[in-house]
């Protein structure tokens, strides 16, 4: 089962034969040989592979079985022991309340920080699929298998510099349209959710679009003036009192979040829980 996950997370045979030493067609006899024991078809031979329903259980299984495994060798002591601690979290989680994670998980001795960034709204996919073992999710229903705890709300407020207000200010308000807008990428579903009721879909299509995929730029590119942006209220709020943007409504967007994961007893897991609930703290001030 190591060589399917090996498989899975590097997206190709040749990629796991590269990470496990061996070679390609080894790496295609063993999940040859695990699938006829399972007696189904587990990874779909596509770029990059993915795994079909069935693989998707062997994995999670797998991935269950790596983190206790190596919780296991840590405490015996019979080698250095590496927890893997893989989770799925959102960009401008990452940027703002989700930092003092990183910081309690240096204090952990064996532990290795897995983190794959996703938008909010499609974490769970990868908790699904057992790629994580842990998500920062808007979902509120558990995932199968997975323990659900509200961390609390994250707000957002559509800003721009003064400047770029004023150009495409109207009588009727802001000039969405045609305004040049950010958005952190084609999943950047909290900017679609936002738009509602502001335009209809066909012109949405029409617009000038730019795509900054890091939370860092994105914040960049809004005080820059490259386009109006909806950002966390944790990075707005020092730009707005500084002058170098503004408001463009009164609209506050809410988007709660929550943390889902496996429902499996594993000390590295509960304390990387602990520690992200008690992160979380800002969103519920």
């Amino acid at each position: 089962m190591l060589t399917l996950l090996t498989i899975l997370d590097g997206g190709s045979f040749e990629a796991a034969a590269e990470e496990l030493g061996i070679s390609p067609s080894a790496v295609s006899q063993r999940i040859k040989a695990l699938e006829r024991e399972v007696g189904r078809v587990l990874i779909r031979r596509t770029t990059p592979v993915g795994p079909t329903d069935a693989g998707e259980v062997i994995a999670q299984t797998a991935r269950r079985m790596a983190l206790l495994q190596a919780e296991a060798d840590a405490q015996l002591g019979r080698r250095i022991g590496r927890v893997p601690l893989s989770v799925a979290v959102n960009a401008d989680s990452l940027a703002t309340w989700f930092r003092p994670v990183l910081a309690r998980a240096a204090t952990w001795d064996g532990v290795a920080l897995q983190l794959r960034l996703e938008d909010e709204a499609h974490t769970l996919a990868l908790l699904r699929r057992g790629d994580v073992l842990g998500a920062i999710t808007r979902e509120e229903t558990p995932v199968s298998g997975c323990h659900v705890v509200p961390l609390g709300t994250m707000t957002y407020r559509a800003v721009a510099t003064a400047e770029l207000r004023s150009r495409y200010s109207t009588a009727e308000g802001m000039d969405w349209a045609r305004m040049p807008v950010l958005r952190f990428g084609p999943n950047d579903v909290l900017q679609d959710d936002d738009l509602e009721g502001r335009l209809d879909a066909a012109v949405r299509r029409r617009r000038r679009v730019n795509h900054i995929p890091s939370s860092e730029a994105f914040m960049e590119a809004a005080r820059v003036g490259l386009g109006w942006a909806l950002l966390p209220q944790q990075q707005a709020q020092p730009l707005v009192r500084a002058g170098e943007l503004v408001t463009l409504d009164g609209i506050v967007h809410e988007v709660p979040l929550f943390w889902q994961r496996w429902r499996l007893e594993s000390t590295a897991l509960t304390r990387l829980t602990e520690a992200v609930v008690e992160a979380s703290a800002e969103l519920r001030k």
